[in-house]
């Protein structure tokens, strides 16, 4: 596999995600909540999550365990889709606790944890980073 637009893309949109969700989450937080911050930070990092898991439809690798060349990894797009919708819909209902425990698991489950995945020896990014830029395997 190498690095193509669509893997730049996804990577891009991901690592975007990873960073901007500790700082939405955190605005809600405390004493002192920033809601415009929030919202603006919330929804660029939904943006992300959206163009992550859409362009992550389009990867596919048949050097490891798969079907049709998906793997594993990629049961998580339709959870981040659903919960996603979930999580807006929680807010129309006015559900603002299933709203921010939806939009944390979320974070935690499709940002470290898969983010981790992929730092995995024979993952794309894996290889890149352990192999060819720190020469640790």
């Amino acid at each position: 596999m190498q690095m193509t637009p669509l893997i730049a893309v996804h990577m891009s949109a991901a690592l975007t995600a990873v960073v901007l969700g500790p700082f939405a989450l955190w605005a809600r937080l405390g004493r002192t909540t920033r809601p415009r911050l929030h919202r603006a930070l919330g929804y660029a990092w939904v943006t992300c999550m959206i163009a992550a898991a859409l362009t992550a439809v389009f990867i596919r690798d048949f050097n490891l365990p798969n079907l049709a060349g998906y793997t594993p990894i990629h049961l998580l797009i339709p959870i981040t889709l659903f919960s996603l919708f979930r999580s807006f819909k929680y807010l129309l209902q006015g559900n603002f606790l299933g709203h921010r425990q939806t939009m944390q698991w979320l974070y935690f489950g499709a940002c470290l944890v898969a983010g981790s995945f992929t730092l995995l020896p024979g993952r794309y990014l894996g290889i890149l980073i352990w192999s060819d830029w720190l020469g640790w395997i």
